[in-house]
């Protein structure tokens, strides 16, 4: 990994692969990681962690069973571990996701939408 600064729009200009989130940093025992989104995922937990959704272009809705929460550039938001979400863009958002190392993309649902990350 890197030891000097990370241009994000440069790895978000790097790939066009949407919901495949593509590592460009670590701090202590996390991933940052660069994704490019549209459409809706899978509806998903994280039973061992929080995961922090910051928007860097784009809308990305993040689906909750009692009720969505709208990001926009800039924004950020930290679904608490165990809560069920289901992240969703009409139009492509590029997000930085913050998570522990080895944290899969498809929390406990698994399935043919895991995506391992590479290094951007």
């Amino acid at each position: 990994m890197t030891t000097h600064k990370v241009n994000i729009a440069e790895k978000l200009a790097g790939f066009t692969e949407q919901w495949a989130p593509r590592r460009i940093a670590r701090v202590n025992d996390y991933e940052v990681k660069a994704a490019r989104l549209q459409g809706e995922f899978i509806w998903h937990t994280h039973e061992d962690t929080d995961e922090l959704f910051l928007v860097v272009g784009g809308t990305l809705t993040i689906r909750l069973r009692d009720g969505d929460v709208v990001l926009g550039p800039g924004e950020m938001y930290v679904v608490p571990r165990g809560v069920e979400h289901c992240p969703a863009a009409e139009e492509e958002a590029q997000i930085l996701l913050f998570e522990p190392t080895g944290t899969p993309n498809t929390g406990t649902e698994g399935g043919d939408r895991t995506r391992e990350p590479v290094d951007a």
